[in-house]
Order: C-alpha cells, then sequence, then structure tokens
C-alpha cells in the first residue's frame, strides 16, 4: 500500500461510559466491564475500520475534562465514543466537551437487548439507565451546540454497527482533512471561475493546506528522475495494463511510455518529499513538460493521492478525503467530469470522463495503456489508462466555494453499461443514471452552482458523507429519488439564511 495511505485500523476512537460515584463500586466494576464488551464488539467489527478503545467508567468533571482534552491531543485518535451507561449529571461534561475538538458520536443504547421481565428490580434499575442517562447528556450537547452524530439501538445490532462505521470513515476523513497539504503547480485554467476560491476560509473550514509550486520546479524532477526507477515504471506498466501494439518495446511509440514513466517518476518524488496527499496541475502552464501527465496522474489517484485538473484544488482535496474515508471498502473513487449527455429514448444518462485523468480503481476490467492525441495543450501525445466503470451504484459530490464558505452538493447515480461500443473514445469513462432523473437532477444541481468537476465513488454512499457536512459545520445538498425541484429550491432559500445566521457577524 502506498505510504500516502495508512493501513487499515491505524487511527482510533475511544469509547467513553459516563457515569457517576453515587452507584458505588460494585455497580461502577459492572458498568465498566459491560462497557469494555461493547467496545471489544465494536472492534472486531467489520464495518468499523478503526481501532476501538475502552476507558473506565468516567464520573466526575475533572476526569472528563482530562480525558477528552487527552482525547483531543491525541494523533491517532479521530473522535469520540460517548455512552452514559448509568445517569450521568450532565453538566460534568461541559468542560470536557468545551476542549475535546474532536468528532462525537453519541451512542444511545443499553447493555442488554432484552428486558428479563421478571427478574426486573431497582439494582438492575439502578444499573440500566441508558434511557434517561443518555437523555440528559443529549440536553448538555445541545444547549453547547455540540455538532455530533447520534446512533440509537441495541450495539450488536448490525445497522448500528453499520452506522457507528460510517461516522468513523467520516471522522477518518476530518482528521485528514486536518492535516492535508495540496500542491498546486500552475494556476488555475484560465478564465474559470469554479476552480478558484478562498484558501484561507478553506483552511479555516477543513484544515486543507493549498499552495502553488512553479511547474519549473516538477520538471525538474522530472528531468532528474533516474533511469532505473523510470525503467521499473515500464516493466510495472507492461505488467499491469494491456499496452497498445505502438507502446510495446518494438512498437514506434515507445518512448512516449518513457517518458509517461520519467513524469510519473519525478511527480511521485516531488510529492513524496514534500508530504503532499493531493496535487492539481493546468495544460495552460505545462512549462518543460513534453506531455500533460496522464498515466502518472491515474497511478497516484489509485494509489490515494487525491486530484484536480486545471488548477482545481477543491476537487483534489475533496478527493483525498473521500478516498481517506473509502479506505478498505470495496469499489473505487476517482477524478471525474461530466462530459456529454444521451437524451435519447431508453433512459437520459451521462457519460462522465475527462481528458486523461479517470482513476483506474473504478474500472471494470483490465486497463489498456493508450497513447492519443489530445487536441489541446500544445504538447505530445499524451499516454493514459483507458477503461470503463463497471454497473452498480455511485454517488457524485462536488465542492463549491458560494462566497465567504463552502458547499458540497451530493447526486446518488446508477452506473450502466453503455448503450454501445465506445471503441473509439481514447478516454477512462463512465456513463450513469442520475436519480430521481437527469433533468431533475442537471436543474437542482445547476440551482446550486455545482461544478463540473467532481468527486465519483462506488465505494461510499450518502451517510458517511452526511457525516463530514456535520462534523465540519459545512452545508451538504442531496439530490437523490426523493428530490423534487420546488423543495431543492426551497432548501437552497432556507439554508442560504441558516448558514448566514449560523456563522455570525
Amino acid at each position: 500500500m502506498h505510504p500516502r495511505m495508512p493501513p487499515a485500523r491505524e487511527n482510533s476512537v475511544w469509547f467513553l461510559t459516563g457515569s457517576q460515584y453515587l452507584y458505588g463500586e460494585d455497580t461502577l466494576r459492572q458498568v465498566h466491564e459491560h462497557a469494555r464488551r461493547i467496545a471489544a464488539t465494536l472492534d472486531d467489527c467489520d464495518a468499523i475500520p478503526v481501532l476501538v478503545v475502552d476507558h473506565e467508567p468516567l464520573t466526575d468533571a475533572e476526569t472528563i475534562r482530562r480525558v477528552l482534552a487527552d482525547a483531543g491531543a491525541a494523533e491517532e485518535c479521530v473522535g469520540v465514543i460517548l455512552w452514559m451507561h448509568t445517569f450521568s449529571p450532565a453538566r460534568m461534561w461541559i468542560g470536557g466537551l468545551s476542549v475535546l475538538g474532536k468528532p462525537v458520536l453519541h451512542l444511545h443504547t443499553q447493555f442488554d437487548r432484552d428486558l428479563p421481565w421478571s427478574e426486573i428490580d431497582m439494582d438492575y434499575m439502578n444499573l440500566n439507565q441508558s434511557a434517561h442517562g443518555d437523555r440528559e447528556f443529549a440536553y448538555a450537547e445541545s444547549r453547547m451546540r455540540v455538532r455530533r452524530k447520534t446512533v440509537v439501538g441495541h450495539w450488536a445490532d448490525p445497522h448500528v454497527q453499520e452506522r457507528i462505521g460510517s461516522w468513523t470513515r467520516a471522522a477518518c476523513g476530518w482528521h485528514e482533512a486536518q492535516r492535508l497539504q495540496v500542491a498546486r503547480f500552475g494556476d488555475n485554467m484560465r478564465n474559470v471561475a469554479v476552480t478558484e476560491g478562498d484558501k484561507v476560509g478553506a483552511q479555516i473550514a477543513l484544515g486543507v493546506s493549498v499552495n502553488g509550486y512553479g511547474v519549473d520546479s516538477l520538471g525538474l524532477a522530472v528531468a532528474g528522475a533516474s533511469e532505473q526507477t523510470v525503467n521499473e515504471l515500464v516493466e510495472e506498466y507492461e505488467q499491469a495494463y494491456a499496452l497498445a501494439p505502438e507502446l510495446r518495446a518494438d512498437g514506434a511509440r515507445r518512448e512516449s511510455l518513457v517518458e509517461a514513466a520519467r513524469i510519473e517518476a519525478g511527480l511521485r518524488a516531488v510529492l513524496e518529499e514534500g508530504g503532499f496527499g493531493a496535487f492539481t496541475d493546468t495544460f495552460e502552464d505545462l512549462g518543460a513538460l513534453r506531455q500533460l501527465p496522464g498515466i502518472a496522474v491515474q497511478r497516484l489517484m489509485h494509489d490515494g493521492y487525491g486530484f484536480g485538473a486545471e488548477g482545481d484544488w477543491k476537487t483534489a482535496g475533496l478527493l483525498r478525503v473521500v478516498k481517506m474515508m473509502a479506505s478498505t471498502r470495496p469499489g473505487g473513487t476517482s477524478f471525474m467530469e461530466d462530459y456529454v449527455y444521451h437524451l435519447g429514448p431508453g433512459g437520459q444518462k451521462i457519460l462522465g470522463a475527462h481528458m486523461l485523468e479517470v482513476c483506474p480503481s473504478i474500472a471494470a476490467e483490465r486497463p489498456s495503456c493508450e497513447i492519443h492525441p489530445l487536441s489541446i495543450g500544445e504538447r505530445d501525445d499524451p499516454v493514459r489508462l483507458v477503461f470503463t466503470a463497471p454497473p452498480g451504484p455511485a454517488v457524485v459530490v462536488c465542492m463549491i466555494d458560494i462566497g465567504g464558505r463552502l458547499r458540497l452538493i451530493a447526486n446518488e447515480v446508477d452506473v450502466v453499461a453503455p448503450d454501445e461500443s465506445l471503441s473509439r473514445l481514447p478516454v477512462a469513462r463512465a456513463i450513469w443514471h442520475p436519480r430521481p432523473d437527469l433533468a431533475t437532477a442537471a436543474e437542482a444541481w445547476l440551482l446550486a452552482g455545482g461544478s463540473h468537476h467532481s468527486v465519483f465513488t462506488m465505494a461510499l454512499g450518502l451517510e458517511p458523507l452526511r457525516d463530514l457536512a456535520e462534523i465540519a459545520g459545512i452545508e451538504l445538498l442531496v439530490i437523490d429519488e426523493e428530490t423534487s425541484i420546488h423543495r431543492f429550491a426551497n432548501e437552497l432559500r432556507w439554508n442560504q439564511a441558516y448558514y448566514h445566521l449560523a456563522r455570525g457577524l
């Protein structure tokens, strides 16, 4: 696995249980034993991709403040799960919640799934008080305006575990965003609006740091790539992909493949040395590069890097975050662009693609490594991977700056096979039916100001994106099977007022 993609379970969430000293040591020992068993079950659950770490029950304000401060400072801790096993007076939690600074999941559960009807006595009632202990705690959360996810149900229920897993993925995405650095080689495509934005505002909202670098620095790294590294990459291409005849060892365009490998070697070196998790380029500023990076970008995305074409740093950062959220999940995640429509009978659909840069993690088959003219950028023909995404559900999501704040827009879609062969289309692609239909989805996307660049994921549904938006405190507009233009337009108006008021003066 690429060093920029941490192995599964490198991160953790802390499972913290609330109680109070009034119940005595025997009850607190039982509380801790129950908490240990719940945490161990969640830790062993495939739906939850991080470690779940148990702590002793929290019974006083100073301990709560110290433990939550420790959680906030722990690099490996991406969030906390809070559960009130018994009654835990909520004023004790104010100081701790004030210093936490990490995502919160409030788990409203109880240890026993079923009531032992004939055996219930006051000892049982005193021990199992989550039904009103969590209500006391939720009041403090609401009063303090703590952004959190609330999950209700028995802790062994697979649906509950799936919802917890969704939140942990969002917490991992947020954790990555807080330290993410995006390298921007060159500026954006000239005169394009939506790829611009407030970098300072984005760093305040998400933590993402975006910095520009001259394309000459990349050109120097490409020129300085060792022949051994370049040759090893060419061998990888030969083994991993179906090479077009002209790119094979005896082919007329072999040198173009070698040059593509040289670009990948240089680009990797720059990203790894700088600790970058995402990057952009633009075909209007290629400096000494002989090709627009194609296969290099595709392979870097496959290894987990975020990317945005034409200087689109918001999509680059979002792609990296979504890839982190989708880690260990089946299905791929890619940079994407709504390119052309099929508006005829038999189901209107969108063909998504880009000039070169679509991630092979979404490929249905072994990609073909090809070379074709680009007809834009005034450089040599670039080498690229060509493939089609497989049928199945997916989500297309973009992030835009609408002036003073960020907005996420997500559309549920159904990927389908092309109606006919796309043998003459020399780029990777995906074809999908937007929900609820193309006309409604496109109109809603346009009303919201959605960009033409997006993140396309077959690995995540909407819930982790909802969780991420809640953690970050940014707007998410969803276009799905239930969307109507009338309601969507009203939601836009209401949200505009809400986020204006929530931001304050």
